[in-house]
């Protein structure tokens, strides 16, 4: 979506308009915050990590398609959730869950106990 397009947006919803410039500023400043937490360091144990894949329709280009959302939320060991990541794809399979295993070990996690992927075929492969 485009600055102006996400403009639209909120005076739509909200009814308060904004800038494509104001837009433009917030996700200059969001995105090292973004960035940083994407690559934060994670703990080395998680008992329990529910891994799935949820599709939305986006829009890019000027065309609606269906993107793949991977979302991983981990219990750590005293209990307490934790969204460790949030992943995009065109579809949902195999390779790119190996990318999404492969992120996590390379920002510590070293063992996950309890797997909850709802029967993914996809995952089961890898």
């Amino acid at each position: 979506m485009s600055y102006r397009d996400i403009a639209s947006h909120v005076e739509e919803i909200y009814d308060h308009k904004i800038s494509a410039a104001e837009i433009s500023s917030i996700t200059d400043k969001l995105l090292p915050v973004i960035n940083e937490w994407r690559s934060r360091p994670l703990q080395s144990v998680y008992p329990i990590v529910f891994m799935d894949g949820m599709f939305f329709k986006v829009k890019e280009d000027g065309h609606c398609v269906s993107k793949c959302m991977y979302n991983i939320l981990g219990v750590d060991q005293n209990g307490r959730k934790e969204v460790l990541g949030f992943y995009l794809a065109e579809s949902e399979g195999a390779n790119f869950w190996l990318g999404v295993l492969n992120d996590l070990k390379e920002r510590g996690v070293e063992d996950i106990l309890i797997a909850c992927v709802d029967g993914l075929k996809s995952f089961l492969q890898q």
